[in-house]
């Protein structure tokens, strides 16, 4: 999965990596998660690998209304317990070492490489956990 060759952000890499097994579109897939990249909307805030995984658990299988949502936020807690086990955060901006929520950031981020050396291993990781909780 080459994120930045096809443009998606990692939010989108994070969900489409499910679109089959959800019988999801992935072009709904791609609109739906777009917003969610560098920290939901380039803010810095939730890294978008995380709130497409977050998408992803919504999106699994319940028995029941009820039991589907206490599921899903016990797959929550679980995926970021986890998560927080790898990287000690679920912020952009701490994993990435860079706020892209300002041009200087953002500027820095691209001449670093942030985005081919860092977020895919993040993305590959909330794929990895994803797989294991579910």
């Amino acid at each position: 999965m080459n994120m930045v060759e096809s443009k998606m952000n990692c939010a989108q890499s994070v969900l489409t990596a499910f679109c089959e097994e959800l019988e999801l579109d992935k072009a709904t897939a791609l609109k739906l998660s777009r917003g969610f990249g560098g920290g939901m909307g380039r803010t810095g805030k939730t890294c978008g690998a995380v709130t497409g995984a977050f998408m992803v658990i919504g999106l699994s299988e319940s028995k029941t209304a009820r039991e589907g949502v206490e599921a899903v936020y016990a797959w929550i807690q679980e995926f970021t317990r986890r998560f927080n086990g790898r990287y000690g955060s679920t912020e952009c901006t701490e994993l990435i070492g860079c706020d892209l929520s300002n041009a200087e950031g953002l500027s820095r981020a691209r001449g670093e490489g942030v985005f081919t050396k860092i977020c895919p291993d993040i993305v590959k990781s909330a794929v990895e956990i994803l797989e294991q909780i579910r």
